[in-house]
């Protein structure tokens, strides 16, 4: 697995920099081996910048429900949300760049989710935010407790609304790193009538999947 890791130049999920240089396979005496063990290993500079480009948001169904009739007067509903995506922070870089945390920082910034003017996350005066954290767990496909009051076919889906990027870490020596990142923001849960005809995207692959017939 080191072999294809450091064959490839990505690292998805937790950023890892500073790892040891990989070594070939077969060939060479262990002399040499030893050399290219010992050999410095690029690491990334601390005081570059950052520029990012195609920032996407959009809305990701994460859970529905099976249709559920409910007569006149409304009722409390009983069939289960199931899972249909978990989002994850992700972060890929090709090559030695900053941690994960500080690349899901500037994103955040980029994003408007993070409202600081510390110029890095290291910076920011012990401060920290959930978008940062790249073992954020997913959000729980909770009941919202919220009962339709009138007769109707209803369905319950939730969802979060996922930023991603591509960026580029410059150092003033001119070293360069590119990669792309990924978060989640807002989590939410929505009540639906199937009878309704659906406003958004979301609620669009919702009546389609749950509410139409097989």
């Amino acid at each position: 697995m080191v072999g294809r890791v450091c064959g490839a130049g990505l690292v998805v999920g937790v950023l890892v920099t500073g790892v040891a240089a990989c070594t070939g396979s077969g060939g060479g005496n262990g002399a040499d081996q030893a050399r290219k063990t010992d050999e410095p290993v690029a690491t990334a500079c601390a005081n570059g910048t950052f520029t990012w480009s195609h920032l996407t948001e959009r809305d990701r169904l994460t859970g529905f429900s099976d249709p559920e009739r409910i007569g006149k007067g409304g009722g409390a509903l009983q069939n289960p949300m199931r899972r249909v995506y978990t989002p994850s922070p992700s972060v890929r870089a090709q090559g030695p760049a900053p941690s994960a945390a500080e690349i899901l920082f500037s994103l955040g910034k980029k994003a408007g989710e993070i409202d600081s003017g510390a110029p890095t996350l290291a910076e920011a005066d012990g401060e920290t935010w959930p978008f940062t954290d790249v073992r954020q767990p997913a959000p729980k496909l909770d009941d919202d407790g919220v009962e339709p009051r009138a007769a109707g076919e209803y369905v319950r889906y939730a969802g979060v609304r996922e930023v991603s990027a591509d960026f580029r870490y410059r150092c003033p020596d001119g070293r360069t790193v590119s990669g792309h990142a990924r978060n989640w923001t807002v989590d939410f849960a929505v009540l639906t009538d199937c009878g309704v005809h659906p406003d958004s995207a979301l609620a669009r692959e919702v009546f389609r999947r749950s509410c139409e017939p097989a």
